[in-house]
């Protein structure tokens, strides 16, 4: 079980690790975009800014997750065995 855990942490970080250049590429062109399509008056940049925020926040949200879920495993584990 443990290895299979650290498995997949390695590979969520491999994972993570391969797709940044991509994404830093992608939110460059998106935000000289919103940034030109406010200037000259168009408000979907605005849109455009929400939908990015958004992808970027699901990620970190089910990060913390998996976290929370493996830290109260872990504390149930720990009170079983001091029992």
């Amino acid at each position: 079980m443990k290895r299979a855990i650290i498995f997949f942490i390695l590979l969520v970080a491999v994972t993570a690790g391969a797709g940044i250049q991509k994404a830093a590429a992608q939110c460059a062109m998106c935000t000289i975009s919103a940034e030109q399509g406010t200037q000259n008056g168009n408000t979907q940049a605005v849109g455009l800014n929400t939908g990015v925020l958004y992808l970027m926040a699901i990620p970190y949200l089910m990060i913390a997750a998996i976290g929370f879920l493996w830290y109260k495993r872990y504390r149930r584990s720990q009170a079983s065995l001091r029992s």
